[in-house]
């Protein structure tokens, strides 16, 4: 028997000594019949416990949470010291009504000029419609939302009915949708919508509540044993500002996976390739917004699955603050690094949705103290003075560590341009201790997830799952108690390095992803795939975000020599939203140009 490992206290720890190791994950590439038998020794009482001890030892799992002594007490929820007031922002007032929020955020925006997109002789390049475009379309009898509900059934369908099977949605009701569209429509006719959202598509992820349809979480049973009978709160939130629901999203099972694949619907695919994945677990979310069916949707991110999807699709994907959004009404409602946010297709879209959602519940205040809900002026006279004063933290050998240098050199530019542009600075910064990060997330993700299912599991429920969510459970259920508690005193550690790091800098840039949109394995449609090594890249620099719970979000900034787009990240300061909102806005703008057209395309408000 050898000596404990004692890791340093968090206080102690000399940052110049740190060195950035690059992670190497091992775990097989499963598809089909070995998929299958994978799992049938994963869930075996005699071979089970030893494949995943071989797992966890191969992957330093054990000896970072067994053997060694961790000196923090553990964290349990994120916990923030109190944040500086941010500037240049307005107040929204976490209790107000949200349509009244949604007006006051519809202020901060630069006004609206309908010839910049229906008036100009010159082709601009390519943009998405964006809400205030529907607003304008609606209120000036361009078209009306029962004529847009059409173009929207009708692209569905589509890909519905494509062999193989390609669903954006796993719930869908044209007449339902049609109903809604004609009461906006009717209400449009009597001068009477209710906000700048009246009128808005939106799909809902199917892991959270939209009454009357079911949620399932993408499974083929949970409907059957969990019966929705209102809206989840954010839901409700938008719903009363007039938005359309357009059905439940598709989704990788459960949330437990960040490709998308799901073999009980079909995989939902990426309009930018059709043979990648959208990313996930927010799969059918990020491919209605990037096809350009719906201007936003509300997705689920606890590891990334708001974040991922996005960047893969070239869209834009806002992670709130944890406890910033109520989550009541999502199946994913009782974890500690679970949020619901917006994919959108324009940052000034993930303004206006997140004005409209936002707001903790009443035991999350207690808890939490979030600091007011605000989101930038971006009108202001001063916006372009604070733009200015911001400082980006970059550990540049993390930022480079990607599948191709295409990647993070396409970050760098971005981020060299809104230097250049604006006055920003960018200051190295020092992060230790990733790979314990992304070790602690996994269990503690992984533990509160069985913790969840288990009941189901046990009660008969195992072969219900697709086999990938049946092999996350079987490593999921190996981990203990103490693995649980380690992480949690890890989470400690990691808080005190990225709290230090905000006191040098504003916001911490990074690549979304390691990769872009990876090829979906013919092999996979049927049965699954369980990828460990792929998700890994998918998932190397957006785990702060969940096991911290801070804001975090994606800006489209160009494309691979493949035409896949890339992504950019910004990690904010807790309830730092609009801050992110701010620069966000100024990268999307500077690298407006260099957005594609996806290949697959609904131009729903010019057709």
């Amino acid at each position: 028997m050898g000596k404990a490992r004692a890791m340093t206290p968090v206080e102690e720890v000399d940052l110049s000594a740190v060195r950035y190791q690059s992670p190497s994950l091992q775990a097989p590439h499963l598809t089909g019949f070995s998929l299958r038998a994978f799992v049938w020794l994963m869930e075996s009482p005699l071979f089970g416990r030893l494949l995943t001890s071989i797992l966890k030892s191969q992957n330093n799992i054990t000896r970072m949470l067994q053997d060694t002594v961790i000196p923090e007490r553990p964290m349990y929820l994120p916990e923030y010291p109190p944040q500086e007031p941010e500037q240049g922002v307005v107040l929204l007032g976490d209790d107000r009504d949200p349509v009244d929020r949604v007006e006051e955020a519809l202020h901060c925006l630069p006004p609206y000029d309908p010839s910049v997109r229906w008036l100009t002789g010159d082709k601009p390049p390519f943009l998405y419609w964006k809400i205030r475009d529907f607003a304008h379309a609606y209120r000036s009898g361009i078209t009306t939302p029962s004529v847009v509900a059409e173009h929207i059934i009708a692209g569905v369908e589509e890909w519905s009915n494509k062999k193989p099977p390609m669903p954006m949605l796993v719930y869908f009701n044209a007449d339902d949708l049609r109903k809604q569209a004609e009461a906006s429509t009717k209400r449009f006719q009597q001068g009477n919508p209710i906000s700048i959202l009246d009128g808005i598509f939106i799909a809902i992820k199917d892991d959270i509540d939209c009454f009357p349809y079911p949620s399932k979480g993408a499974t083929t049973f949970f409907d059957k044993i969990r019966y929705v009978e209102k809206d989840a709160v954010c839901v409700a939130r938008l719903r009363k500002c007039g938005v359309l629901f357009i059905g439940k999203a598709n989704m990788h099972e459960l949330g437990l996976g960040v490709t998308g694949n799901n073999p009980n619907y079909g995989t939902a695919r990426n309009p930018h390739s059709i043979d990648r994945y959208t990313g996930g677990s927010s799969s059918g979310p990020a491919a209605l917004v990037s096809s350009g069916l719906c201007s936003a949707a509300i997705g689920t991110d606890g590891g990334g699955s708001v974040r991922i999807p996005s960047s893969l699709c070239g869209i834009i994907g806002l992670k709130t603050t944890y406890g910033r959004t109520d989550m009541t009404g999502a199946l994913c409602d009782c974890g500690t690094v679970e949020v619901a946010s917006p994919l959108a297709a324009s940052v000034e879209d993930a303004l206006l949705v997140y004005s409209a959602i936002a707001g903790s519940r009443p035991m999350d205040k207690l808890t939490l103290r979030p600091s007011p809900l605000c989101v930038p002026n971006l009108v202001s006279p001063d916006n372009n003075n604070i733009l200015g004063l911001v400082k980006i933290g970059k550990y540049t050998e993390w930022f480079h560590d990607v599948s191709d240098r295409d990647i993070s050199n396409t970050c760098e530019d971005a981020l060299n341009l809104l230097c250049s542009s604006f006055g920003c600075q960018i200051e190295e910064i020092i992060l230790p201790e990733l790979e314990e990060m992304r070790t602690a997330h996994v269990v503690s993700i992984g533990t509160e997830s069985f913790c969840d299912l288990n009941p189901h599991y046990r009660a008969g429920k195992r072969t219900e799952f697709t086999l990938d969510t049946r092999t996350s459970l079987a490593l999921f259920g190996s981990f203990t108690s103490t693995d649980y508690v380690a992480s949690q005193r890890i989470r400690r550690r990691i808080m005190y390095y990225h709290n230090e790091a905000f006191k040098k800098v504003d916001v911490i840039a990074t690549p979304t992803t390691g990769i872009t949109a990876p090829e979906i394995p013919q092999s996979s449609l049927k049965l699954g795939e369980s990828n460990y090594v792929v998700s890994a890249y998918l998932m190397r620099f957006v785990i702060a975000g969940n096991l911290l719970g801070l804001p975090a979000i994606t800006v489209p900034v160009g494309h691979d020599k493949q035409g896949l787009p890339i992504g950019l990240q910004l990690i904010g300061r807790p309830w730092g939203e609009a801050s992110l909102l701010r620069v966000a806005s100024a990268i999307e703008e500077l690298c407006l140009k260099k957005r594609k057209r996806p290949s697959t395309f609904h131009d729903i408000l010019n057709a």
